[in-house]
């Protein structure tokens, strides 16, 4: 009987109802596409509060609100660095991301940053009053490259760790919220070590006074 089952599925499909059965299949998102790994908005987070499943380093975050939805804060007092874990632990062939709205106060900038491979792993900062874009491992930097930062708009952030043969290959983009992604990695590096494994994170500091926001965290799988 079960020789059967494809032909009458067939006969089944052609029928009437076979343009409509083809057009759902062309209109249906493709199969290969994976869901996040992780991913947060914020939305559904209480106001005031740190999601219970991040892990803090240091630093007093809370979820705010204002017209446009909710964020993740870090308030512009005491000026010192800060920063947090989310996700779930991963080595490598993945991506983080997240945006980030800063301020600016005369001369003074804050710095953020998001990382891959745990608290000593490796992280993309923006460092304004450096006029900079650099990697660091841990609180090793790595490399840096120049960057203009556009300061009170929304900027998007997204690190890179793959393996390529015997190497490990780290890249960075940035650029405006709301703008296409670039193609090209604005800051590459490449590494003979294997990262460990470790949560992604999210870091900044509100060097200016002023604070800092986070939203649109995710984590995503390359293979």
């Amino acid at each position: 009987m079960s020789t059967d089952i494809p032909r009458l599925f067939a006969m089944k499909i052609s029928r009437p109802l076979l343009p409509a059965f083809l057009a759902a299949a062309l209109l249906a998102p493709p199969w290969c596409a994976a869901a996040p790994l992780y991913k947060n908005d914020f939305e559904s987070a209480e106001v005031g509060k740190m999601p219970a499943e991040m892990m803090v380093m240091a630093g007093a975050f809370t979820v705010q609100q204002d017209k446009d939805g909710k964020y993740l804060e870090l308030p512009g007092e005491p000026l010192d660095s800060f920063g947090f874990l989310f996700g779930p632990s991963v080595k490598d062939d993945v991506s983080a991301s997240a945006r980030f709205y800063g301020t600016k106060k005369g001369r003074k900038f804050p710095t953020f940053g998001v990382s891959l491979n745990g608290v000593g792993g490796y992280r993309l900062q923006v460092s304004p009053a450096k006029g900079a874009i650099e990697f660091f491992k841990g609180d090793e930097s790595k490399l840096s490259v120049p960057f203009t930062w556009t300061p009170d708009g929304w900027t998007t952030l997204r690190i890179t760790v793959r393996k390529n043969g015997d190497a490990w290959v780290i890249e960075g983009k940035a650029w405006p919220t709301g703008s296409p992604e670039p193609e090209k990695p604005v800051i590459s590096l490449e590494e003979k070590t294997a990262p460990a494994a470790g949560r992604a994170g999210l870091w900044g500091s509100p060097y200016s006074g002023t604070p800092i926001r986070f939203d649109d965290l995710l984590v995503e799988s390359l293979k």
